[in-house]
């Protein structure tokens, strides 16, 4: 049903008159009683609906709509079905799938609401909330939630692709802590799922994605989490190696209480960031500890666990961060962008990280190189632990990830792609052969054979089983990563 190329066909094609006519017809079917806004190639506002945050994706839908109601995605999501065009669905737009001349822009930013429950300790939120909304709403609580390294990435979004944020070994996968969701199922119907509600599908949408339906409101536990001990130790790129290979040797015995990953980056001189840093060859360590709550509004310190102080006495930092930090700050201690940029990435899993990995990995991003970023982030600790109620979240069994990012055209050379894969090539011996479904890349087979083989097979069949009787036309293929469209509509090819 959906195209995966936002490549417009010429206007004498048969196709794409018939997909400018299904579009017409949608829009016309859609605007009545719609809240929100419809946009149609030609019209003026078209092309400004279109952007988003990672300028690499180029969308070229057939229609935008902007959704400002649960009730404007069912109405959206019937019209697409019933005239054989997809649903792409997209909030901040760091999504890793762009829509083409057969799909719908389904825009749900403006679908952000938020009410904290203090007594509950809950968040609900719509599509459109960022992570920055949360965690302002919540501090003065004392709670929060667990967020990922940028705070200004969509919570429903990240959560429904598992959720590995800076504290993931202390209390698991955001998704592991989901109460409830909102739907509207591939047919336009608005049900709800949760651990006694639609059960299959609750399992589903944690982890697999937004391939079985479009979430207009989850409701998702908070924590006590007032203050973490945390920061970034920044090294030069001529103390890497020993400074790496330090912080391999002392993980395998870190607390859960601890969270840490190391990156290679090679900064652009960018004025945004720090002078020292500007333009620079860099290894990072990123640090988090949960401090714990004591009951009554204090913290409860865990004990030193000496990671840190070991780094130090290998090297001298360039610049130290490491301290104790509001909780509300923790997207200090990543520093992703936030300015809409085109970036271009992969991930990965590794089984495990031997010396010699170490020094593959180091060799594979040379300072110069076109990768702006390779990490690697442990995982174990309640990662690897199974949730409460079951979820579909995938590659719990590994000991890290791998994630490598560059610019993208026009910023970062034509054949960025390639240098990313190259890292992963080079750790290949390493590697898993999975990925988490955040990190996995674009929507493409490679992505799809990642995350096939981190579901593993009984997850995998299920998932797929239960897309053929959800969505049998693929009406929601383009906001699936892992459902690229051979032989069964929207069902990865066997």
């Amino acid at each position: 049903m959906s195209s995966t190329t936002p490549a417009a066909a010429s206007l004498d094609d048969p196709t794409a008159q018939h997909l400018t006519a299904s579009a017409s017809t949608v829009a016309d079917e859609v605007r009545p009683g719609l809240a929100g806004t419809v946009h149609l190639p030609g019209e003026p506002a078209y092309d400004a609906a279109l952007e988003g945050f990672n300028l690499a994706l180029v969308h070229r839908p057939a229609l935008v709509v902007r959704a400002a109601s649960p009730e404007d995605v069912a109405r959206t999501v019937r019209a697409a079905a019933g005239h054989g065009l997809g649903v792409g669905v997209r909030s901040t737009g760091h999504s890793a799938a762009p829509t083409g001349p057969a799909d719908v822009l389904l825009d749900v930013s403006a679908l952000d609401g938020l009410e904290i429950d203090p007594v509950e300790r809950t968040a609900t939120v719509g599509p459109g909330t960022p992570w920055r909304a949360v965690l302002d709403a919540g501090a003065p609580h004392g709670l929060g939630g667990l967020c990922g390294s940028s705070p200004h990435v969509g919570v429903v979004g990240y959560t429904l692709g598992g959720g590995l944020g800076p504290l993931a070994r202390t209390f698991g996968f955001a998704a592991d802590h989901v109460r409830s969701l909102d739907v509207v199922t591939p047919d336009g119907a608005l049900v709800t799922a949760s651990p006694t509600r639609n059960e299959d599908l609750f399992w589903a949408l944690r982890g697999g994605g937004g391939a079985f339906g479009v979430v207009t409101s989850m409701t998702f536990d908070l924590f006590p989490l007032r203050t973490v001990h945390g920061g970034t130790l920044w090294f030069d790129v001529a103390d890497a190696a020993p400074v790496l290979h330090r912080w391999r040797g002392l993980v395998p015995d870190l607390p859960e209480s601890v969270s840490t990953s190391v990156a290679r980056l090679n900064l652009p001189p960018l004025p945004d960031l720090p002078e020292p840093m500007r333009g620079r060859a860099v290894l990072v360590v990123r640090y988090v500890r949960h401090l714990g709550d004591d009951g009554q509004g204090g913290r409860d310190d865990a004990p030193a666990d000496g990671l840190v102080d070991a780094l130090r006495s290998v090297a001298a930092p360039i610049l130290d961060t490491v301290g104790d930090l509001p909780y509300v700050r923790i997207g200090e201690i990543h520093a992703d962008p936030e300015d809409p940029m085109p970036f271009v990435e992969r991930g990965g899993q590794l089984r495990e990280l031997s010396a010699d990995a170490v020094d593959v990995f180091l060799a594979a991003v040379p300072p110069g190189s076109p990768v702006m970023m390779a990490e690697i982030r442990l995982l174990g600790g309640a990662v690897g632990r199974p949730a409460a109620v079951p979820n579909a979240v995938a590659g719990r069994d590994a000991a890290c990830t791998l994630f490598v990012g560059s610019l993208g055209v026009p910023l970062g050379p034509p054949d960025a792609a390639a240098h990313v894969q190259a890292v992963h090539d080079a750790m290949r011996p390493w590697c898993t052969g999975g990925s988490l479904l955040n990190f996995a890349g674009p929507r493409d087979a490679a992505s799809a054979q990642l995350l096939r083989t981190a579901f593993g097979t009984g997850t995998y069949d299920r998932l797929v089983s239960m897309r053929r009787r959800l969505d049998p036309l693929g009406v929601l293929a383009p906001s699936s990563r892992w459902a690229a469209v051979q032989g069964v509509p929207g069902v990865p090819a066997a």
